[in-house]
């Protein structure tokens, strides 16, 4: 058997996660890291994570208040 095969957990990936990912994507367009034919691709990639993570976010608050 193999480590895979004997782990039983799933991955895990949180929305605070994916918001991480949009910080970093942020500090690295700062710092200069990506060379121009990168950025669209970069800028969407970030875009979508960033509307998740809103909508996400959003959903969970509502959830929240309801429960009050």
């Amino acid at each position: 058997m193999t480590d895979q095969e004997t782990n039983t957990e799933s991955p895990q990936l949180s929305v605070q996660d994916l918001a991480s990912a949009v910080q970093v994507i942020d500090l690295c367009s700062q710092r200069g890291a990506f060379q121009g034919s990168e950025l669209e691709a970069v800028g969407a990639l970030r875009g979508r994570l960033q509307t998740f993570v809103q909508a996400n976010t959003a959903a969970t608050e509502n959830e929240e208040t309801e429960n009050e």
